[in-house]
């Protein structure tokens, strides 16, 4: 098969670049030919389609009034990405369409130009773009569905893009485009979920559910040898971010003197995090920046216990998944796809989101318990082998492909 990869971004940028090039990487291996379309960037891949890729756009900048009238336009509609994709399938001829992120760059503008060439489409959703203006189902540092039944206008009303009143009205107006007037999106033939989840909550939204097939994200097994050690410590890795419940974790770590917490990664809450952990004298928890690679690996094997206390609806987290990889239980809020990986009692404990009094409980009843820890190390990894490892992946990845194109 030749598969067409879209994405806006063609680097590894986040969490759905990661696993775009992870599964680029399993269908070459495979025998399938993939050819890719995106945005130009100084960060990309080498791409033998390049050429194909519309010109780099970055609407955080302000460029001046015409050049900043010219991006609103093309947030909501890209006739250069309709035609440069157009131009591709006229040379490639791919059997299917597998898309990733691609509003606001690419537009789904493109969606007409793949059904007008009989191409079938799939859509990933890593995120609730097909739903919510704001991609994430929080604003205001909550949980948000104001926007159900269409009620787009609510992304302007709260100001739910950045907090900026006129990239909220863009993100409203695209809504109401490609949902109601163009129906963009019913060119789809399948949206992937990779958690129950959001498969449940966009079919609750309106999506049909005969649309929707659910598929857990994957890792590279091979990548991650199991721990034998219990470790010391909780830790947590990934975005410093205001919906990820940091400030959750650590008023939780004011309670439990006896047990250290290690913080990796970086983002916009970092300062944020160093004065509270300055503020609060947390002499038990440390703030280590970004780390990527065996570096990472090496202190999330060295810890006891997992902790990812988020205070929204995270989709199907792939940190979980390299959690269980290296035998690590984890800890997390029983908020969105999380308590579908964490099963309490057995690949971890789940807790009541922005709970500080469940979240030391679960934290003071299990953490010295390492007979259990033991036990659960051994769940996680059988979770990742049974369900979350690339071949098993690839089967479901491919028995979809062949069905649509059937």
């Amino acid at each position: 098969m030749k598969i067409l990869m879209i994405n806006k971004f063609f680097y590894r940028k986040g969490g759905s670049e990661a696993y775009m090039f992870d599964l680029i990487d399993l269908l070459k291996k495979s025998g399938h030919e993939v050819v890719e379309f995106s945005m130009s960037d100084k960060n990309n891949q080498d791409s033998k389609c390049k050429d194909f890729f519309i010109d780099n756009i970055d609407f955080s900048k302000r460029e001046g009034f015409f050049k900043d009238l010219f991006k609103a336009g093309h947030l909501l509609y890209s006739f250069e990405a309709r035609k440069k994709l157009q131009e591709l399938i006229n040379k490639e001829k791919p059997d299917i369409a597998h898309l990733h992120n691609f509003s606001f760059q690419l537009t789904p503008s493109i969606l007409a130009v793949l059904k007008k060439n009989n191409i079938p489409i799939i859509w990933t959703m890593h995120d609730y773009k097909l739903i919510c203006p704001n991609y994430r189902l929080f604003t205001k540092g909550a949980v948000c569905e104001r926007c159900k039944k269409y009620k787009y206008y609510n992304c302007f009303r709260y100001k739910c893009i950045k907090n900026e009143t006129a990239m909220s009205f863009l993100a409203m107006l695209e809504m109401y485009l490609h949902k109601i007037l163009l129906r963009s999106y019913e060119s789809i033939n399948l949206f992937i979920s990779p958690s129950k989840f959001l498969a449940e909550k966009v079919v609750d939204w309106g999506i049909d559910a005969k649309k929707v097939k659910h598929i857990y994200n994957f890792i590279n097994l091979e990548n991650f040898l199991a721990n034998a050690e219990i470790g010391h410590g909780l830790i947590y890795f990934g975005r410093l971010s205001e919906e990820k419940g940091l400030l959750t974790l650590l008023e939780a770590m004011k309670e439990l003197p006896e047990i250290n917490l290690t913080i990796i990664g970086d983002g916009p809450q970092k300062f944020e995090i160093e004065n509270r952990i300055k503020e609060q004298r947390l002499s038990n928890v440390r703030l280590l920046g970004y780390k990527k690679g065996q570096e990472l690996y090496n202190l999330i094997k060295q810890s006891r216990l997992v902790v990812m206390p988020s205070i929204w609806y995270e989709n199907n987290p792939i940190a979980i998944l390299e959690a269980f990889a290296m035998g690590k239980p984890v800890i997390g809020a029983d908020l969105g796809g999380i308590p579908e990986l964490v099963r309490d009692g057995q690949t971890g404990f789940i807790f009541k989101n922005k709970q500080n009094a469940d979240l030391i409980e679960k934290i003071k009843n299990n953490y010295f318990n390492t007979e259990l820890i033991q036990q659960m190390s051994q769940n996680c990894r059988q979770f990742v082998v049974e369900n979350g490892q690339g071949s098993v992946h690839l089967k479901q990845i491919e028995a979809v492909y062949k069905t649509l194109i059937k």
